[in-house]
This record gives C-alpha cells, structure tokens and sequence, in this order.
C-alpha cells in the first residue's frame, strides 16, 4: 500500500536552481526582526490561521484542531479566518501585496512557487530538521514541494493528498443494468444510459464554472496517457488525443448533463450529484464528506478515472495541500508550533477522516479508518498500480495558477457556448504555458 504515492516526488524534473535576492525592505526588517528575536515560550501571543477551503463541511475541522491546540497552549490564541475556495488565492495575492498576511495558512502546494518567488512565505527547513516527527511525513510530498521552487527550500508541510476520481449512484448503476465504468468507452456509453429525462437524472454533470480547469486538464490527461505536461518548451495540452476527448466530453453538455453546468462551480456540481440529479461526477476523495452527510452508504461510490486506451491509470503527481508560514510573522516560533501540531499524528488523522483524504504522517495509515474507508482503498489501488502514471503540472511557474484561472475557465465557457472551437481553445490553452515556460527558462537557465 502507498508505494506510488510515496514516489510521487520521482517522476518530477526541476531544473531551476538560482535563489531569489532582494527582497522588499520591510519584509527584510520585519523577517530579520522575528530570528533576531528570542520568544519567551510563555509570552501571550496572538496568530491568525487563514482556511483556503472553508465551509459548513471543513471549517468546523479547523475550529475543533485550534481549539486542541489552544487548549495545549493556553498562551497563544488563534484566530481563524476562512475563505471560499474560488476566491481564496486571489485574497492571499492581496494580502500579500499589502504586506498583511496571516501567521499561519493551509496553502495549495501549486501556489508555493508564485508565493516563494514573492518571498511571502517563512522556511521551514530549519524548524522541520529539529522536529521530533520529521521522519513521519511522506518524504516524496515533502520532496516535491522543495523542487518545485527556486531555492529548493521547504515552504509547506503537506498535511493531505489527494486523488482525482469519479463519484457515482452505484443504486443508479444496478437499477439500469450498467456497468461501472473501467475505461472511457464505458464512461462515455454509461453517462448516456444512465440520463433520463422522466426521472429529471443527468448521466454526468461538467464543471464549467470557476476551478474546472483543474479537473478538466486531469481528466484529460487521464484520457491520453501522457506523462509530460510541458516537453522541450512545447506543452501536451493541445495534442490531438487531447482535442479527442474534449469533443466526446464537451458533446454530452445540455444533451446528457445540466444546462446550468456552463457556470457551475464546486458547490453546484457537488449539490446536483448529492441531491439525486446526476449519476456521475468527477471530483476527488476530498468530498466523502459532503457525500456521506447527503446520501447514504449505498447512494454513493468512489471509482478511479477510467483507465487509457492501453490500460492504465493516470493521476496527478503532487497532490498535496500544506501548512505553510508567512514571512512577516512576528511570531515564528509559535507559528511553527501550531504549524507541526496540525501536523502532528492526531490532527492529520482527525482532519483526513473527516474529509475523507490521505494522510501524509505515516502514523495514521495503519488506523482503522484508513482501513474501513472504501474510497481511501480506491486511492491507494490507484497509486499500487505498477503501471498508473503520474504526469507533473508545472507549478513552479509563478504563472501556473492565473493561467488557468484567466484562460482555461473562460475558454471552457466559450466552447461550450460555442464562441470557440476545441482546437482554439487547447492552442490559446498551450500557447499561454509555453510563454511561460520560456520566460522562466530565461530567468533560471542562464
């Protein structure tokens, strides 16, 4: 079990290898200030922890986790702040640039580079060498965090990983005599069969709305089979096998899923596979907790994506999210205790269990949870398989995330409201990586 996932790290390439210099003076000041400082352990101290994905499912997790923390630290209280998913990167960039970032945050391992290169974030090697349970964390997770950014420094202790998988009606499945789905030829015949208009059902239900480009690239690459996102300056994003699935995908909207899938977000498309209207949808692990709260136990199963033409799984490597702190922190020391306390044994197995992920301390895989979850079991079929790929979205390009937020989800919307075609869509899709990638190929490949 976990073999793949703890060679996630393996299949990743980073080149880059300058460190940036020149950080603003104030951040300078007021970073140089924190070392310099020698915290008294029982001083009454204050920190703010910000929530990348809050809501009514996951933010009581973090207010239980800082309750146990405070409750072991009676001298520090945290202030928890939580932001919607969709909009919380672009108040991290905010915050940022106004110099007032939190102590303390979960950040999505595909904002470490931008965050990095912005010098916003507080490394952790330091810290993380003196931890009693450093050797309990994935070292590939930890691995790929630190390759992925210009100095190679860890900036983020992953708390959980992920797996991209599809959720169905397993009721809905044996109702209509279908068979679940194992390759695309299955997904694609099932997502028919399995609409009926008399019942109001859809077969599936497409993300158009804000954060689809992540589930869209994965789904695609899980289609081709191809393990390289950018390959000699030229990205795989517009190759043909991918331009293949997108017209068989993009022809099922409005005839066998929601017309209102075209600005669908997270919430609505989970709420229409929760409240009975689709039989099909793709997601991750991570929303087992939604599902169990909505449907019961028969109404709902994890699969994993549907294998490739020649028979193998794809998933994406670096899954992660992480704990992270940020520079200007007047309270590091505190900071990286509450840091390596919701990284501790107990907090990652309670927030994993709730949410229904992957821990990355090696202490919880062996608890009875992990082995009485069937989707943590689909999980780990999935990274065991000695032939699954693992294909690396490049991060570490400071543009990685604007690109598919301000490229890949409009054009979603224009080819499905037929402004676009396909092939427009995957060039202008390509063409955006491709600048980037030569940009950062001037800058750190001198």
């Amino acid at each position: 079990m976990y073999k793949k996932l703890l060679k996630t790290v393996a299949a990743t390439s980073m080149a880059a290898s300058l460190i940036l210099a020149g950080c603003s003076k104030d951040t300078k000041d007021a970073n140089a200030g924190a070392k310099e400082k020698k915290e008294d352990p029982n001083e009454k101290v204050t920190l703010t922890f910000w929530d990348e994905n809050a809501g009514p499912q996951r933010t009581p997790i973090w207010e239980e986790l800082i309750k146990r923390f405070q409750d072991k630290n009676p001298n520090i209280t945290v202030e928890y702040v939580g932001l919607p998913k969709d909009s919380a990167k672009q108040k991290y960039d905010a915050a940022i640039a106004a110099n007032d970032t939190p102590d303390v945050a979960s950040v999505q391992t595909s904002w470490l580079p931008e965050f990095s290169l912005r010098e916003a974030l507080l490394p952790l090697d330091s810290y993380f060498d003196k931890w009693e349970d450093k050797e309990k964390i994935n070292k590939g997770s930890l691995d790929f965090n630190k390759k992925i950014v210009p100095d190679h420094k860890l900036y983020g202790i992953p708390y959980t990983q992920n797996l991209d998988i599809l959720w169905v009606r397993p009721d809905w499945f044996k109702e209509a005599n279908v068979q679940i789905p194992e390759n695309w030829d299955d997904f694609f015949s099932a997502v028919e069969k399995l609409a009926d208009k008399d019942k109001n059902r859809y077969g599936y239900t497409i993300r158009g709305g804000a954060g689809g480009s992540f589930q869209l690239q994965r789904m695609m690459y899980a289609y081709s089979g191809i393990n390289d996102y950018i390959k000699d300056g030229k990205s795989t994003i517009n190759d043909p096998k991918h331009a293949e699935f997108l017209k068989k995908y993009f022809a099922l909207y409005k005839k066998f899923t929601p017309q209102s899938d075209i600005t669908n977000d997270y919430k609505a498309m989970i709420a229409g596979f929760d409240t009975g209207a689709v039989a099909m949808v793709q997601h991750n692990i991570g929303s087992f907790g939604e599902h169990s709260k909505a449907l019961q136990p028969d109404q709902f199963q994890a699969i994993p994506l549907p294998k490739t033409a020649d028979g193998k799984y794809v998933a994406e490597g670096g899954n992660t999210i992480g704990i992270s702190v940020f520079k200007g922190t007047k309270h590091p020391d505190a900071a990286w205790k509450l840091a390596s306390f919701l990284n501790s044994k107990d907090s990652q197995s309670y927030w994993n269990q709730q949410v229904g992920q992957i821990p990355t301390n090696s202490d919880v895989l062996g608890e009875d949870w992990i082995k009485q979850s069937p989707h943590i079991q689909t999980a780990f079929k999935v990274y065991d398989d000695k032939d699954t790929v693992l294909y690396q979205p490049p991060f570490y390009l400071p543009e990685y995330r604007s690109i598919l937020d301000t490229v890949v989800d409009p054009g979603t919307q224009a080819v499905l409201s037929g402004k676009m075609t396909i092939e427009e869509f995957l060039n202008e899709w390509a063409q955006a990586f491709e600048k980037a990638q030569a940009q950062y190929d001037e800058h750190f490949k001198k």
